[in-house]
């Protein structure tokens, strides 16, 4: 039975299937010896021979679910062209290849997910599933309850060189040091546009110090220690998937 090439690699555990097209775009996708560029390409799992970065892509037999609590320094990009320490680094104990499921940048510390199954990558990226992301922000400054009220209605940030009003989110503030002239406030979203909490924070003011992930949906990494993973449970799956049909 023929399916389309992108949806193979991402079914495979090679990344989320719009990122998969970007890998057919960019040629580094093979069938059959021959590079492959065009979007909507099929291939039959059975007799095609799938090959990406120059590895075969075989049929994923065992699907896996990481969750890691990120340390700051190390990039969520399967292969880095600068050679920086990477996320995989952190989880080579797991047998089966994974990857990162959606991005979490170098200074950002915490909850993120790493995992074999296509279907499960897509679900946790897709915008139109509303995944929610929770940060705890530290930031220079006293945070007020009207900076509160913006960024929970929305904020005009950049975004790939234009302008772009932030969904609802939802905020409040954990602690004001006085002294220091530092706040801690929580942000939870369910966006993913690049380096979007600290560009909310900028406009109303305010520069970020330190950004964690504290959660992803109801996965926390609060009893988990830096740089440490854990395999999730299937009732923990279950609950994404089930969430987001």
């Amino acid at each position: 039975m023929e399916e389309r090439l992108h949806k193979y690699l991402a079914e495979n555990g090679i990344a989320s299937r719009r990122k998969c097209e970007e890998l057919i775009e960019q040629g580094l996708v093979k069938v059959n010896r021959k590079v492959v560029t065009e979007l909507g390409t099929k291939i039959n799992p059975e007799k095609d021979v799938v090959e990406y970065n120059g590895k075969i892509v075989k049929k994923v037999t065992k699907k896996v679910y990481v969750l890691l609590n990120k340390p700051i320094g190390y990039v969520t990009t399967v292969k880095d062209q600068f050679n920086r320490d990477s996320v995989l680094d952190l989880v080579k104990d797991v047998k089966e290849r994974i990857v990162p499921v959606g991005r979490l940048d170098m200074y950002t510390s915490g909850a993120l997910l790493l995992s074999n199954d296509g279907d499960f990558i897509n679900k946790v990226t897709h915008p139109r599933n509303e995944i929610e992301k929770t940060y705890n922000v530290t930031v220079v400054g006293t945070v007020t309850d009207e900076d509160i009220e913006k960024l929970e209605n929305g904020v005009q940030i950049e975004v790939d060189g234009k302008d772009y009003t932030t969904k609802k989110a939802k905020a409040k503030i954990l602690k004001i040091d006085e002294e220091k002239s530092l706040s801690r406030i929580q942000i939870t979203i369910h966006e993913g546009k690049n380096r979007e909490i600290r560009k909310m924070c900028e406009t109303i003011g305010k520069k970020v110090l330190a950004l964690h992930r504290s959660k992803i949906a109801n996965l926390s990494v609060k009893d988990l220690r830096l740089g440490k993973w854990r395999y999730l449970t299937q009732k923990e799956v279950d609950e994404i998937l089930k969430n987001n049909e």
